[in-house]
């Protein structure tokens, strides 16, 4: 049983989840890990004038992720409880 948790531990840090912001002007892809692996912005979101708006995008499309990979790792985790 150990052994299943620890592979299922494995299999979601290497999962990659994508969240994006602002009808996805913003999107971030993470690893299980928590781990950014890219940031993508659309140039339309980039405005000179407005930079605290991107940094308010990028934020929140990380929170999204790390929302995401958490619920995700909790529901197999506990899927996993109740099988042992």
């Amino acid at each position: 049983m150990q052994e299943d948790m620890k592979a299922k531990q494995a299999e979601l840090e290497a999962a990659e989840y994508t969240g994006s912001a602002a009808g996805e002007m913003v999107t971030v892809k993470m690893n299980g890990k928590h781990e950014v692996l890219s940031i993508t912005i659309k140039p339309e979101a980039v405005d000179p004038d407005d930079v605290e708006m991107l940094e308010d995008m990028v934020a929140a499309a990380i929170n999204a992720t790390v929302k995401q990979v958490d619920e995700t790792a909790e529901a197999e985790m506990g899927q996993a409880d109740r099988a042992a």
